[in-house]
């Protein structure tokens, strides 16, 4: 069969042929329709995320969308190694299979159901979110930020403040839902550029917030975190969740900012979740897509030009494989 094949983990995959997966009990051999390229996706086939398995070659692709043998179609997630969702055969655990509502196309549910999950589990899994409280997205301009801010207000958010480094993209975001935006740059030719970051922060924790959801970490979230510590009173409980690293893995975290307020802060993702946990999330998420009028910009590309496109800049678009 064709498929988008590993052999370094250090390069593109390339379109080309690999052995036909035939599954095993309890797994699903799945016609592959679509599968979208994430930051997850190639973070594993990289080997650079903790959930990868690390054997090559392998087939690239951690989720998608298909038919079983049987004709239904289905969401599918974390094939069994070494197969994966870019080709056009992959075997998957029964159990990793959502049927999909008739109405979502599959490029919009290959698209939506990383970013849609990230949001909502983070919102609803780890912060617990009660309708009307407050929620600041902290890198929303991406295409799992403009999701989160969706979501947030589907599921009750009485105000969503949103924050980037793209001015133009943020006030985008107000169409969305967003009722504050908040601009920052935290290049080191602006050293004022964090304090008037932290200041605008605090102005808003000073109001209220309960809900952070990071996307970024790196120094935005540093300044976050001492907005709360400086800002928040009376032991206000804030709930800051972890999601992304796109600015930087790791953070200075002082003691005093602990100390000093009622943040809790806590990660979202895959182990720190069980996968039930996040498939069920998903599968809110398809349910959610038309009631709440989900938007996400989408561009679709065949799998055969996979080679070229592995590291294309999508935007704020999400890239799809098709097969055909």
């Amino acid at each position: 069969m064709k498929a988008a094949v590993i052999s370094k983990a250090d390069q593109s995959p390339v379109f080309a042929e690999f052995e036909t997966p035939i599954a095993g009990p309890g797994e699903e051999l799945i016609s592959v329709r679509t599968s979208a390229l994430s930051h997850f996706t190639k973070s594993r086939a990289a080997g650079a995320h903790y959930s990868a398995s690390g054997g090559l070659p392998a087939v690239a692709g951690s989720d998608g969308v298909g038919l079983t043998q049987d004709g239904r179609r289905v969401y599918f997630v974390l094939p069994e190694a070494p197969f994966g969702a870019m080709a056009e055969l992959t075997r998957v655990s029964a159990r990793h299979c959502i049927e999909l509502p008739s109405a979502l196309d599959d490029i919009t549910a290959a698209a939506i159901a990383n970013p849609g999950m990230s949001a909502w589990a983070g919102l609803i899994n780890r912060a617990q979110l009660k309708s009307g409280e407050i929620v600041l997205i902290n890198g929303a301009t991406g295409i799992a930020g403009r999701l989160a801010i969706q979501l947030a207000k589907h599921l009750g958010a009485s105000k969503v403040i949103a924050t980037g480094r793209d001015k133009a993209a943020l006030e985008e975001l107000k169409a969305l839902g967003a009722d504050v935006v908040i601009p920052f740059s935290l290049a080191d030719a602006n050293p004022k550029a964090a304090k008037d970051y932290e200041t605008l922060l605090k102005e808003q924790f000073v109001e209220g917030i309960d809900v952070v959801v990071d996307y970024l970490w790196g120094k935005s979230a540093e300044i976050a975190i001492a907005a709360i510590a400086k800002a928040v009173e009376n032991a206000r409980p804030v709930r800051f969740v972890q999601v992304g690293s796109m600015s930087g893995a790791e953070i200075a975290l002082p003691g005093a900012a602990l100390r000093s307020s009622a943040i809790t802060l806590m990660g979202s993702g895959i182990k720190s979740i069980p996968l039930g946990g996040l498939l069920a999330a998903i599968n809110h998420v398809f349910e959610a897509a038309g009631p709440a009028n989900l938007q996400i910009a989408t561009k679709s590309v065949p799998l055969c030009t996979v080679e070229e496109n592995w590291n294309a800049d999508s935007g704020k678009s999400r890239l799809v494989f098709t097969v055909e």
